[in-house]
């Protein structure tokens, strides 16, 4: 089973990456600002990017500031959107 298609993999990704912008998924998943069926959305979307490994390595070093994703992170906008929101 190759990164794509590891869904628990993606799952923890969106999640770190959403921490990464100051969002509570948990959060706005309650406060219904975010369906199950968007968040699925969002993890479908995390497997099909090319860019897993850029993930991990950011997610893992801690770099940059709050309030920040990778370029190339296909959850920014909407991730900066909820951050609004909420």
């Amino acid at each position: 089973m190759g990164m794509q298609d590891n869904v628990d993999l993606h799952f923890w990704i969106t999640r770190g990456m959403a921490r990464r912008m100051g969002v509570n998924l948990t959060e706005v998943l309650h406060e219904g600002l975010l369906t199950q069926a968007d968040l699925a959305a969002m993890v479908a979307r995390c497997r099909c990017c090319s860019g897993t490994q850029g993930c991990l390595a950011f997610l893992a070093s801690g770099a940059g500031t709050e309030g920040a994703c990778p370029d190339w992170c296909l959850h920014t906008g909407v991730l900066s959107e909820l951050r609004a929101l909420n």
